[in-house]
């Protein structure tokens, strides 16, 4: 009982944050709403219940953060990096660790980028839309998947990154030169999409795991700095789907043209062997 009345103790000052946080897109947009354009709010009743709904969502969203998504990043962080589960044991652990035996944690990081990306609401969303708008040239699934691809990549990454101490500016900086390379010669058409593919894997699923991932490394990982090294993982999330799109981009097209071309050498071929036969 007394846990149960903590819970909402907690919860009422997480719903009181949350009106406080939302309180001023209310205000902006009424103000637009009444004193710029003049005309009474369409469906008042629906958007008073939706806008309810989306301050308990938000309030519920981030008290299961603090009790859940959070603490569990923490702790596949502490399990994975500690020397006992690393070397089967305390007696096989000769006091230094290196970035080499750190596997397992790569490989989570991967497969947490991967399955908290596939599981993106706003990427779905954009994948969605993306079908729509290009006529079905643009695959649901295989956005999704390039995406996801890209963030995995970038989360193993920025583990490495993490375990080893390097300076993120190496990696950003050699990232968003392999951007500016691809942007001249991927399709235009899917340039715009890919740089939005950057942003909308940030959302409410990856940032909350990934977050909490790097913050649990910075911590257990022997001279690594919370403040210094925990954060940047998003910006690794942000930045591997944007060539990852791309790629894919570039080699559908690749592909197209090669089957093209075997399809034109092929007529090419029926084409002199019909010549010969008149002849």
């Amino acid at each position: 009982m007394a846990g149960l009345l903590q819970w909402f103790s907690d919860f009422g000052g997480v719903l009181l944050s949350t009106v406080r946080d939302v309180l001023p897109i209310i205000v902006i947009l009424l103000g637009f709403q009444i004193f710029v354009l003049r005309k009474a709010i369409p469906n008042l009743r629906r958007v008073i219940i939706g806008f309810a709904y989306v301050i308990v969502g938000l309030a519920l969203f981030l008290q299961g953060l603090e009790q859940a998504l959070f603490p569990l990043g923490r702790l596949m962080a502490e399990q994975l990096t500690n020397p006992e589960f690393i070397y089967n044991g305390l007696e096989n652990f000769s006091g230094t660790i290196h970035w080499q035996d750190y596997k397992w944690v790569y490989v989570f990081a991967v497969a947490i980028g991967f399955s908290t990306t596939i599981a993106e609401p706003s990427l779905m969303a954009v994948a969605i839309k993306a079908n729509e708008v290009s006529g079905g040239s643009i695959g649901v699934w295989g956005l999704r998947i390039a995406v996801a691809i890209g963030v995995a990549i970038g989360i193993g990454l920025g583990a490495f990154r993490i375990v080893t101490g390097y300076p993120l500016h190496w990696f950003i900086i050699s990232g968003y030169f392999v951007v500016v390379i691809q942007t001249f010669f991927a399709p235009k058409m899917i340039v715009p999409l890919a740089y939005d593919s950057g942003g909308v894997t940030t959302s409410t699923v990856t940032v909350p795991l990934v977050a909490a991932l790097g913050l649990g490394l910075a911590e257990t990982v022997p001279g690594r700095n919370p403040l210094m090294d925990g954060f940047g993982l998003i910006a690794f999330a942000s930045l591997f789907p944007i060539i990852a799109v791309m790629a894919y981009a570039q080699i559908s097209a690749f592909m197209s043209k090669r089957k093209a071309a075997r399809i034109d050498t092929r007529s090419a071929e029926l084409s002199t062997a019909k010549i010969n036969l008149k002849r």
